[in-house]
């Protein structure tokens, strides 16, 4: 299959995640999403509203960030979910308790992504961060089976603040473990074509990067991208 750049934007997730960033900053990547017709920008709290008014009519959706980037509290990621439907979040990424994992309290892990998913059921979709990075293989193995019996839409690889991100391997396992049941987002370090290509080609469904309008730059003067 050939990507064009109308094609690979619309699986394009662009970010609003820095706690630096400024309100030129934030309008500038909504601005660029727009302009490209990236499927989402997603934001931190405090970012949401304005993101949302940026992209209002554009196509592109607007996405909360819950928990981000530790996952620490199951009640702040509900009351977070909440709210950040409220501002207009038209999906939601959030980041699991990759401590519950590691420590093998696997019911409280599925319990805290199941609490987030219950209050977004029916209005967005919900993409479980499992931050590949801190979990060896058998973790990550089950990671994705809670992150199915949770009833999330996706699960993604990285929050891109760990010590590392994405990894073709692991979207490929996540892939071969939900056969099409869920999406798979790999995010965190994509920056080039050629890793894009490498995560679609492993399974990804979404991708997720601070680098989007270079990449298509680097598409539109390679002239397409065969997946």
């Amino acid at each position: 299959m050939l990507l064009d750049e109308k094609s690979l934007a619309a699986i394009l997730d662009a970010v609003v995640l820095r706690p630096e960033y400024t309100n030129a900053q934030v309008e500038e990547i909504c601005r660029q999403a727009a302009e490209h017709g990236f499927a989402l920008v997603s934001a931190l709290s405090q970012w949401l509203p304005l993101v949302e008014d940026c992209l209002r009519g554009t196509g592109v959706s607007p996405g909360g960030a819950v928990g981000f980037p530790l996952g620490a509290s199951t009640g702040a990621k509900v009351a977070e979910t909440k709210q950040a439907l409220a501002d207009g979040a038209r999906e939601i990424d959030v980041v699991a308790q990759v401590g519950a994992l590691r420590s093998g309290e696997l019911d409280y892990y599925r319990r805290d992504l199941e609490a987030v998913v219950g209050v977004a059921r029916g209005l967005a979709p919900v993409k479980v961060i499992v931050e590949t990075c801190y979990l060896n293989a058998e973790e990550k193995r089950l990671a994705c089976l809670l992150v199915l019996e949770s009833g999330a839409d996706y699960i993604k690889t990285s929050t891109g603040f760990g010590p590392a991100g994405a990894q073709t391997e692991d979207v490929r396992l996540f892939a071969r473990l939900a056969q099409g049941r869920i999406g798979v987002k790999a995010a965190g370090g994509i920056r080039t074509l050629a890793q894009v290509a490498e995560m679609i080609k492993a399974g990804a469904s979404r991708l997720g990067t601070s680098h989007g309008p270079a990449i298509l730059a680097e598409l539109k003067a390679q002239g397409g991208l065969e997946v």
